[in-house]
């Protein structure tokens, strides 16, 4: 293997002027988006950044964030992309606990400030030496004063680099964990991992350097998920990424539809949003249907029935996978060209394998094969080096190559693979063990609601009891009362929701994933 940057690089020079990035009107071949990283390099060694020294990023979906980051791969040094939603002081603990040594920023606009928060964070912290401010208009003055746009910074640096080599093992990405628990923890991602986990896609989807796919990339960037299956993986094989800033289902069908979009992956919120707006937004289904190829979800569980609800409006069978931004993120996926299994992730992805053990903490021993529910863990080329500074992290979460990945799910007789729920989701009432998810399935097949979200609130006698939080349909009158008895009829006694609340949206990740921990 080589380094992480020679994805961009192979492409560059075998289809030098085909289009990799699409943002609007503007159009980047494959030469154009090497020789501009290229100038990035250049820029971190002539700052004295080495290899091996962390380079931070905060970029939305835009034509800079590829560029800047195989910039930072081909200097020799190390990625760590940043959440664009993060407040300054967030920014200063990232920054302070990769010990990053510079930071690049995108100025944003009045909605998305990320740039006079990154440079609040860069600020504050003692270990990072420079910044560089990303604007949309590379000729533009700096926004932040006293500071240096990537525009200036780049004037005179050559669009050639041979990139360091790097061994197998060194790390190319530090990928920051949600945090649901406790502070961040920076994943070491390396280069054997990101770029086993990118050439996946051959198998995984079919994908083929001599006819690529079109990619719709509206996962954001920054993430494991949209930063692997989309942009590795579409540069890898020479594809086209058609970037979107920020999730809108409208846009987004417009673009499928414009662009031909061949490959779409979300999550499932997505999907759902997709499906909701499509009647009313004058894209024609059939050619959308007709052109897409590939369509994947990740990053939580896909309702069963968006699941069915998009295959029968697209005619497409949506992969669904599996994994975490410390396995890169991949870890298994449907079959492709296989009939689906619905509410299934798949099988283990090549070279990885998964197995069930006692999801107790502390507790390593493997649970037999006919076990009903269990924690996944997971060994391959795709487990990351380790959390970065912390050792005894790393130790709790990986023992001998197997990384315990605190989601319980079973397996079929055919070694396809379920989620039930995150461990720490489950909920304990009177001393039965509810799963959210399962809760969730049913209330979507109430045709009055369109997205739940399903916690654990305390209670007095029975330690926890079930809350569901409703997004009812356009035009929708049901009340909690009915809901509730509805539930009682499709459940058994100690599952259904006792509670339901309506809500007009649910919190959610920049990824589009359910802030559970914000309800209530």
């Amino acid at each position: 293997m080589s380094n992480l940057s020679s994805l961009l690089e192979r492409s560059a020079q075998a289809h030098p002027d085909r289009t990799a990035v699409v943002l609007g009107d503007t159009r980047l071949t494959y030469a154009q988006v090497d020789a501009a990283s290229s100038q990035v390099a250049n820029l971190l060694v002539s700052r004295g950044i080495e290899p091996g020294d962390k380079v931070a990023l905060s970029c939305p979906n835009l034509p800079y964030f590829p560029i800047v980051y195989y910039g930072i791969l081909k200097a020799g040094a190390t990625v760590v992309p940043l959440n664009v939603l993060l407040k300054g002081r967030e920014v200063a603990y990232h920054l302070d606990d990769s010990d990053a040594k510079a930071y690049f920023c995108f100025q944003g606009t009045p909605e998305l400030p990320i740039g006079a928060e990154g440079h609040a964070g860069f600020e504050q912290t003692d270990s990072c030496d420079h910044f560089f401010v990303i604007t949309a208009d590379p000729a533009a003055e700096s926004p932040i004063e006293g500071t240096t746009t990537l525009g200036q910074a780049l004037q005179g640096q050559s669009p050639q680099f041979d990139s360091v080599e790097v061994d197998d093992d060194d790390t190319a990405v530090i990928l920051y964990t949600s945090g649901t628990t406790g502070q961040p923890k920076g994943a070491e991602l390396m280069h054997r991992n990101m770029i086993s986990n990118a050439l996946a896609s051959e198998e995984l989807f079919g994908a083929d350097a001599e006819n690529p796919d079109t990619l719709l990339c509206v996962l954001p960037l920054f993430h494991s998920f949209g930063q692997t299956v989309i942009m590795n993986a579409g540069f890898a094989y020479g594809g086209t990424v058609v970037l979107l800033p920020r999730f809108e289902a409208g846009p987004a069908l417009a673009l499928m539809d414009s662009e031909d979009v061949t490959f779409f992956a979300g999550v499932p919120t997505m999907y759902w949003g997709l499906l909701g707006a499509l009647d009313d937004s004058g894209v024609e289904v059939k050619k959308l249907a007709d052109t897409l190829r590939v369509a994947a979800a990740g990053g939580s569980a896909l309702p069963i029935e968006v699941h069915k609800e998009f295959e029968r409006r697209f005619g497409v069978t949506i992969l669904e996978g599996y994994g975490l931004s410390e396995t890169s993120p991949v870890a298994s996926f449907s079959v492709w060209g296989e009939p689906a299994r619905v509410g299934s992730i798949g099988k283990p992805i090549p070279g990885v394998e998964m197995k069930l053990i006692n999801p107790e903490p502390g507790i390593r021993e493997d649970l037999a094969d006919d076990a009903e529910v269990g924690e996944i863990a997971i060994k391959g080329p795709n487990i990351m080096k380790g959390y970065y500074g912390r050792p005894d992290a790393t130790a709790e979460a990986i023992v001998d190559g197997w990384f315990r990945s605190g989601d319980l799910g079973r397996t079929d007789d055919d070694g396809w693979y379920y989620i039930v729920d995150r461990s720490k989701d489950m909920i304990i009432r009177g001393g039965y063990n509810v799963y959210p998810r399962e809760i969730e399935e049913v209330l979507l097949t109430h045709p009055d609601v369109s997205l739940a979200a399903v916690i654990g609130v305390p209670h007095e006698s029975h330690g926890e009891e079930i809350k569901a939080v409703v997004i009812r349909t356009d035009g929708a009158t049901v009340t909690e009362d009915e809901l509730v008895a509805w539930g009682k009829e499709q459940m058994a006694g100690y599952k259904y929701p006792r509670i339901v609340e309506f809500v007009d949206a649910l919190p959610m990740t920049a990824t589009g994933k359910i802030l559970k921990r914000e309800l209530s």
